[in-house]
Formats: C-alpha cells, sequence, structure tokens
C-alpha cells in the first residue's frame, strides 16, 4: 500500500539561486545495513552506487543501519545522526527514510514468549519516533519484510512471526498516515507475491533478504511513486 504525499515534503521546495543533489540520511536495522547482500550491500548501498555513477541523479545517501536495532535505538541515534549528516552546502540533510520495527516484533525464547518490545510501548515509540523525524526534515518509511517462519527461531532465541510482524507493521503504517508520511507496505507486497517467491528472496537464516531480495527490495522502493516524486524532482538550496 502506498500513500500519499505529506505537505512536509514541500519543503524540498524552498527559494535558492542554486540547484544542489539531495542528502540522505537511511536510518533503521539490519535491512537497512543491507546484511546477507555481499555482492550489493544492501537496497541502500546499491543505490548509493547507483547514484555515484557518471549518469547518475548524483545525490547522496548515507547508510544508518545496524543490525539488532529496534524503534528504541533509532529513536536514540535519530537526532545526533540528522545534525552530523549536513554536506557541503547544506546544514542537514533534506530527507530522512526510515526502516525499523521487525526486531521489535520478535518473541524471546519460546513461540509464545513475550515479544522483545512490549506492543504498547512500541506504539508509544513508534508514533514518537516518526513524529520527532518529522519536525526534522520529510521523511519516508519502508516497511519491513515477510520473515521464513519455517527457519525460525533466529539464532536459537527470537521466534518471529507473521501474525506479530503484521501488528507490529500495521501500528507503523497507521502513524505514518495520520501524520502524511508516505509508508511503503513491504510486508503486504511481500506476501501477496506468494511463498515461492518470497522463499527465493530469503537468505537461510529465514530473516535477512539474500542478494537476490536486496535487489528486489531497491526495486520496490525505485519504483515508488513518494519516493521518485522526491529524488527525481530537481532540489533547490538557499544559500
Amino acid at each position: 500500500m502506498q500513500t500519499s504525499l505529506s505537505p512536509s515534503l514541500m519543503q524540498l521546495s524552498i527559494r535558492t539561486t542554486q540547484c544542489q543533489p539531495l542528502k540522505i540520511v537511511a536510518l533503521g536495522d539490519s535491512l537497512v545495513y543491507g546484511f546477507g547482500d555481499p555482492e550489493g550491500g544492501g537496497w541502500v548501498e546499491r543505490l548509493r552506487r547507483q547514484w555515484m555513477a557518471v549518469d547518475g541523479a548524483g545525490h547522496i545517501i548515507y547508510n544508518l543501519g545496524v543490525r539488532g536495532d529496534r524503534v528504541q535505538q533509532v529513536a536514540q541515534r535519530l537526532e545526533i545522526e540528522f545534525r552530523h549528516r549536513g554536506e557541503l552546502r547544506n546544514q542537514v540533510p533534506n530527507l530522512i527514510i526510515l526502516s525499523v520495527g521487525v526486531n521489535d516484533s520478535a518473541r524471546l525464547s519460546r513461540l509464545d514468549g513475550k515479544n522483545y518490545t512490549d506492543f504498547s510501548v512500541f506504539t508509544a515509540e513508534i508514533n514518537a519516533l516518526v513524529e520527532r523525524a518529522q519536525q526534522l526534515c520529510p521523511v519516508l518509511f519502508v516497511g519491513t519484510v515477510p520473515v521464513d517462519e519455517a527457519k525460525m527461531p533466529f539464532l536459537g532465541c527470537f521466534h518471529y512471526n507473521h501474525i506479530d510482524q503484521y501488528k507490529y507493521k500495521e501500528v507503523t503504517r497507521l502513524a505514518c498516515l495520520e501524520r502524511d508520511i508516505p509508508y511503503l507496505d513491504i510486508f503486504q507486497l511481500w506476501m501477496e507475491r506468494g511463498e515461492i517467491w518470497r522463499s527465493q528472496r530469503l537468505s537461510a537464516d529465514g530473516l535477512h533478504p539474500n542478494t537476490l531480495g536486496y535487489q528486489s527490495l531497491l526495486e520496490d522502493v525505485t519504483n515508488w511513486d513518494a519516493f521518485n516524486k522526491i529524488t527525481k524532482t530537481p532540489v533547490s538550496v538557499g544559500y
């Protein structure tokens, strides 16, 4: 499911004297980091390489993914990462891409164990995260990839499942919807493509995409209207 663009994205079209490339920070967990893709380094790294090409868009993207991060850790990093990722004549980035939540949904030690982050706590924390991020600059949110339940538990103790993934991604989607933040529902997209399609794109651990999975994830992001309306529109930055 794709949401409409937020009015806050109009901040990207401020009056200036010269156009500059976008400065973007991508914050999240191992899905941002790119774990499981030894060839391309994940979808963020693949995108960075495309933009660095001679005929690329020239946008600058910082991969600030940390394996194992939950929403609390991303929230703790948010502002300091944002404040220290300005470049050239930009004091701060133009855009934040968030992707987090799957680690919060895991059940600990057993199938009916407690969620790593209690659902009520997660609901409050994800709302606070997107609220704060939107106060800094325009935001896009890339959702989580559905796991392979047959491969669980991950590392012998983390039990991920689709029911909990759905609950956690839905509260995230609604938090974004309430604030007109575009949300790319990767969970729904990949579930609709079927189990065989998904199994070909997940690593042996059942949690992380493989090389083909990250390529598919990159295609989902770059085919997203909200993403293209930002990255393919010349951005003017005032001096």
